[in-house]
């Protein structure tokens, strides 16, 4: 069976894969929703939903340093990677071995593409159709709040020392706007920031994100000697960049989040 994945690549699969190794987080995450279990055999470090899985299924490093060697020992019938996630290199030299199926994601609607390909790809189709419409049903109830108030501008860190933010080209600009937060940041991908740079841009808002770096008080606390006008709020990084099946549950934390800065800045 040929399939493409979302960089148009061919993957040919002899039959239904029976022993998968996801090597994305929300991907992984998205194979469990499906209703798989026993045919997935193996996840990174970082894929820590399922809670079951994390401690049961065998690891293979992280996102981008897997253990080639061991995941051909597994001898998988298919590996589920990211382009952005995972690494290039280390994806070319797995496809010599075993099928490899990509995702490509920056937007709502290629997540809902990836949902229902992987699904197809599983014999899950039924199950991921249905998810789909969950989620759009959930970002549907999203926008009706969002067109309520104005748009608030926000800058989204995700790194620190150096500070890293998003651009508009990423699946977290793309939650941001969903949510009613307009990107402040013009340059592609993740570039740094520094503290001059978030001044100049005056936002409404700037976001620590929970991940992939790990954002407490005491960074709050650092910002704000910088920045004492600055109003800073923590977010959970998984509800902004995770493109499986938590979509169906992010619209009511960016409901939450939303209701919650509404006290002082319109939304």
């Amino acid at each position: 069976m040929e399939y493409r994945d979302q960089l148009d690549r061919i993957v040919n699969l002899d039959s239904t894969p029976k022993r998968i190794v996801s090597i994305v987080p929300s991907q992984t995450e998205l194979l469990h929703n499906l209703g798989l279990d026993m045919e997935v055999i193996a996840t990174t470090k970082f894929c820590v939903h399922p809670q079951s899985w994390f401690r049961n299924k065998t690891r293979i490093g992280g996102t981008k340093n897997l253990n080639i060697e061991k995941i051909l020992s597994l001898n998988p019938d298919l590996v589920i990677a990211n382009k952005e996630e995972n690494d290039q290199a280390q994806i070319e030299e797995l496809s010599k071995k075993v099928p490899v199926w990509v995702s490509d994601i920056q937007t709502l609607e290629q997540a809902l593409q990836m949902i229902e390909k992987v699904g197809v790809l599983v014999n899950k189709k039924a199950n991921a159709l249905k998810l789909i419409a969950e989620i759009k049903l959930t970002f549907e109830k999203l926008s009706k709040l969002v067109k309520e108030g104005n748009s608030t501008s926000v800058i989204y860190l995700i790194w620190h020392n150096p500070y890293m933010t998003v651009g508009p080209d990423t699946f977290v600009s793309e939650m941001l706007g969903a949510s009613g937060f307009q990107n402040l940041v013009k340059e592609s991908r993740y570039p740094n920031i520094d503290i001059e740079e978030i001044k100049d841009l005056n936002p409404d808002y700037i976001f620590l994100s929970s991940e992939p770096f790990p954002f407490k008080q005491k960074h709050i606390d650092e910002l704000q000697k910088e920045l004492p006008m600055a109003k800073i709020v923590m977010v959970n990084g998984e509800m902004f960049s995770w493109y499986g099946n938590r979509l169906k549950i992010a619209p009511s934390y960016f409901t939450e989040l939303i209701n919650k800065l509404r006290g002082t800045v319109a939304v």
